[in-house]
């Protein structure tokens, strides 16, 4: 394929559809807030120092990588917009449940999760224009779209820090209501908008074999960048394994799903840059649960050594 063409490939859902999408991540964002509670945050007080490290891995960290990487690689102007997009995302929730399975510090992933969340609605969009700036192909590209810098702060910032805000509002007005409609709320909101993606990535199948052997190869390297950072934050600030273990998922485990979203809604869909979002998404599942395997397996090994017994 002719990777100007990758380049220029713009991604139209048509239709309706990425008015829904907006629509469903400010739901889901609004649902995320109504589960925000005071003692997710609590690690900032008891223990700050992994915690902080985290936060600044995930926030800073990952995004200078990524930087490095595509500085080091020179991947396609699209397919470096992409890593840089999921690099500035929050962490997707699916970390906790990789934390619980992998004997990581589970509390201290909820914590990071909730505060990624948070501060996605007011970093996020800073984030992704600051760091693409620095790249001069990917700041070339957004010229070439005619990006409105303006617009894109002020449409992101409604779609997610308003959300965000009301949702904590009434999570503190009304406890019990936020509690009954969250869960319910975030499932709609996620089917929808899997439900939307998987039809635009149908209506562009065609990209998928055409450009897997340019994208498949980035994602596996910035995927296990992304979860040896996490772990190298906690050897670090010589926390204890689970704490190591909860730090890799979250730093390793990014909301691509927003990421996508954001680029459908808000980037003029780029061809290249959707494709590596979208298997960024399929890929640190995999990389994710291997990880959960190669954990439990040194438990497992270890309880041997030490000649005890373990769930494994």
């Amino acid at each position: 394929m002719d990777v100007e063409v990758l380049n220029n490939i713009n991604l139209d859902m048509g239709g309706p559809w990425e008015t829904v999408l907006a629509l469903m991540l400010a739901l889901m964002m609004f649902a995320v807030a109504l589960g925000l509670k005071p003692d997710q945050f609590s690690f900032f007080k008891t223990d700050p120092k992994h915690y902080l490290a985290g936060v600044f891995a995930q926030i800073i960290g990952l995004p200078l990588l990524t930087l490095g990487l595509v500085y080091m690689l020179n991947p396609l102007p699209s397919l470096a917009l992409g890593m840089i997009l999921v690099a500035c995302c929050p962490g997707g929730n699916i970390s906790n449940i990789m934390s619980m399975f992998g004997r990581a510090n589970t509390a201290l992933s909820v914590s990071m999760t909730a505060t990624s969340s948070l501060a996605a609605a007011f970093i996020t969009p800073v984030s992704i224009l600051f760091w693409l700036s620095l790249y001069p192909p990917t700041r070339a590209l957004l010229t070439s779209i005619n990006f409105d810098v303006g617009a894109f702060l002020l449409q992101t910032l409604f779609i997610l820090a308003l959300p965000i805000v009301l949702g904590m509002l009434v999570a503190f007005k009304a406890p019990a209501l936020a509690a009954k409609i969250r869960k319910p709320l975030a499932i709609s909101a996620v089917i929808v908008m899997m439900v939307v993606i998987v039809i635009g990535f149908y209506k562009y199948r065609e990209l998928i074999p055409l450009t897997a052997g340019l994208v498949i190869p980035l994602v596996v390297i910035h995927n296990a960048c992304a979860l040896a950072l996490g772990y190298l934050s906690g050897l670090l600030t010589r926390a204890d394994i689970p704490t190591r273990r909860a730090l890799t998922f979250e730093v390793g485990i990014q909301n691509s799903a927003l990421g996508f979203v954001i680029l459908v809604t808000q980037l003029d869909g780029l061809g290249g840059a959707a494709v590596l979002v979208g298997m960024w998404g399929l890929w640190h599942l995999i990389g994710g649960w291997t990880m959960v395997g190669l954990f439990r397996r040194a438990d497992k090994k270890q309880s041997k050594k030490e000649g005890n017994t373990i769930d494994v």
